[in-house]
């Protein structure tokens, strides 16, 4: 039976798709930056509901037809250990994000973002491939490794800045290690909901994945608002209080990053999650990117710190080319 359901015809179409996914998940902590003091406990909170909208929104349009692969029709069918996965690796994925945003306080982007980023990536390409060979061995371990080179010189990048050192407990790298070791983990569970059995379709995925998230919080968020690994406890109070506009920017925030998360799901589909995945952890590098165009984090930065950026680039670059043409060798 034809659907209507918007899967991409072709790897060109896929690879937008994963740019975008790439585009949203370094762009989204924009919308923290605009906050006015905003804890980002309480931000979260915000942000959760919009990623859950976004994926919703998603299923019940772009993923939702009358026939075998809509939204409602393909839920039903599924197996339910599918949909335990999806919501098995929203939590997870959650769990980490909050983890890496206080590994990220305790010991700054130049050490959190290659332990956290670099764990996951790896841990999450090689498991997906396992459960889902697709694609060219060789060429997507060149990719995993050019890329985990780009996140290395994105935290050397950091580094370099006038205040970009610092001291780091045995406390801060073991948080950033739990958050990569957890992000890594969530891919397979994806995988396995979108291959397996009755599979969900991503649209599905993102859904379940999403409520995940919501989920997680009422244990782990609410964990952190009363027992903080930075600043103090704070509790529901603050952020029934706080302004409508730092509650946009949060919704919008999620919003930003759950375009991402189906778009990422959705090409997914085509080419694998093993590359999809490792496209989509790129999102170091636009945040990077918007480090120096929008915020002038690196105002003042020696040569280093820019030797350091146009090689975190140049090294992205090549592995896009690696990961495309491991997809194209399969």
């Amino acid at each position: 039976m034809p659907t209507a359901v918007f899967l991409p015809a072709d790897y060109f179409v896929a690879l937008l798709l994963m740019i975008a996914s790439t585009l949203c998940w370094g762009s989204w902590p924009n919308a923290y930056k605009l906050t006015r003091g905003y804890r980002f406990e309480l931000f979260y909170w915000d942000y959760v509901i919009g990623i859950v909208l976004t994926s919703l929104g998603l299923a019940l349009t772009l993923g939702s037809t009358g026939g075998p692969d809509g939204f409602a029709a393909n839920v039903a069918a599924a197996d339910r250990g599918n949909i335990a996965c999806a919501l098995a690796a929203g939590a997870i994925w959650n769990a980490a994000n909050l983890l890496l945003v206080a590994g990220i306080e305790m010991a700054g982007m130049a050490v959190a973002f290659p332990l956290a980023i670099g764990v996951a990536l790896v841990e999450g390409v090689v498991l997906s491939y396992l459960l889902q060979p697709k694609g060219n061995p060789v060429l997507l371990a060149l990719g995993l490794v050019l890329a985990t080179l780009a996140i290395i010189c994105d935290g050397r990048a950091y580094a370099s800045l006038p205040v970009g050192g610092r001291a780091v407990g045995r406390k801060g790298y073991t948080v950033c290690l739990a958050s990569g070791a957890l992000m890594g983990l969530f891919a397979p569970f994806v995988t396995r909901a979108l291959t397996t059995g009755h599979p969900l379709t991503p649209y599905s995925i993102a859904v379940f994945y999403t409520l995940g998230a919501l989920l997680c919080c009422f244990v782990v968020n609410i964990h952190f608002m009363r027992h903080p690994l930075v600043g103090t406890p704070i509790g529901f109070r603050a952020w029934i209080e706080a302004p409508a506009r730092d509650h946009l920017l949060g919704v919008a925030g999620g919003v930003i990053w759950g375009f991402g998360t189906v778009f990422n799901f959705v090409a997914a589909g085509f080419v694998g999650v093993a590359i999809a995945y490792a496209i989509g952890q790129a999102a170091p590098m636009v945040a990077a990117f918007w480090g120096v165009v929008a915020w002038n984090e690196f105002r003042g930065a020696g040569s280093r710190a820019w030797w350091s950026l146009g090689l975190m680039f140049g090294f992205y670059v090549l592995a896009l080319a690696a990961l495309t043409a491991a997809f194209r060798a399969n």
